[in-house]
C-alpha cells in the first residue's frame, strides 16, 4: 500500500501527486488539514518532526520533502524527470529550485501567518503572496524554454514544480499577463492526465 499524507492545496503535495500519476501508481490519501493545524498533532509529528506535508509511505519506507520524494520516484520508476547530461540536469534542478526553494518557502502557511500577525494589521495575506510570488515567476519566465516544457522536449522536475506554483499564483490573484511562456507551458501540462488528476480540485476533502 502506498500512502500519501496530503493537504489538497499544498503545492508540495501537488508535486508528489503529479509524480505518482506519471508513475502510474495508485495510493491511499491521509488528509492533513494545515488550516486546522493537523500537522502539529503528536501523531503527525511522530511521522515528520518538521510538521509538514507531504509524507509518502512506499516500498516499506517513509519519505518527507517533496523534491526528495519526486526524485525517489524518478529513480525507482524511471520517469526520466532529469536529463542525462550533467549540465542539463543542473539547469532543470535550477528551474525546480527557483520555485521550491525560493518562491515556495516564503509562501508557506506558517511563514505567511507569522508575517501577517507581526504586521499588526498593516499587511494582508494576498499582499504578501503577490509581493513574493510575482517577482519569482517573472524571473522564471526568463529562464524557461520557449516550447511546451520548461526545459527540453519532455516533462521534467521543473514542470512538476511549475504547475502547482501557478495554481497558487492564480489563487492569490497574481498577474500572469507578462508571463506568456509560463502560461503556455502550464496550459500544455495541465491537459496531460497525470497533471489533470493531481489538481487540487480533485483532492478537496
Amino acid at each position: 500500500m502506498i500512502r500519501l499524507y496530503d493537504y489538497w492545496r499544498s503545492s508540495a503535495s501537488y508535486r508528489v501527486r503529479i509524480a505518482l500519476g506519471l508513475a502510474g501508481l495508485e495510493w491511499e490519501t491521509v488528509s492533513v488539514d494545515l488550516v486546522k493545524g493537523d500537522q502539529n498533532a503528536p501523531a503527525h509529528l511522530a511521522l515528520n518532526p518538521q510538521g509538514l506535508v507531504p509524507i509518502l509511505e512506499i516500498d516499506g519506507l517513509r519519505f518527507t520533502q517533496s523534491l526528495a520524494i519526486v526524485e525517489y520516484l524518478d529513480e525507482t520508476r524511471r520517469l526520466g524527470l532529469l536529463p542525462e547530461a550533467p549540465a542539463d540536469r543542473a539547469h532543470v534542478r535550477a528551474l525546480a529550485y527557483a520555485v521550491a526553494m525560493d518562491i515556495h518557502p516564503v509562501c508557506n502557511t506558517r511563514v505567511v501567518k507569522q508575517a501577517v500577525e507581526k504586521s499588526l494589521g498593516n499587511l494582508a495575506t494576498e499582499e504578501w503572496m503577490k509581493a513574493n510570488i510575482a517577482p519569482g515567476l517573472a524571473a522564471l519566465e526568463r529562464l524557461v524554454d520557449d516550447g511546451r516544457f520548461s526545459w527540453g522536449d519532455r516533462i521534467s522536475l521543473a514542470d512538476i514544480c511549475l504547475v502547482p506554483q501557478l495554481y497558487n499564483a492564480r489563487r492569490w490573484n497574481v498577474d500572469l499577463a507578462r508571463m506568456p511562456k509560463l502560461r503556455r507551458i502550464d496550459t500544455h501540462l495541465s491537459a496531460l492526465p497525470a497533471f489533470a488528476a493531481a489538481h487540487p480540485d480533485n483532492h478537496r476533502p
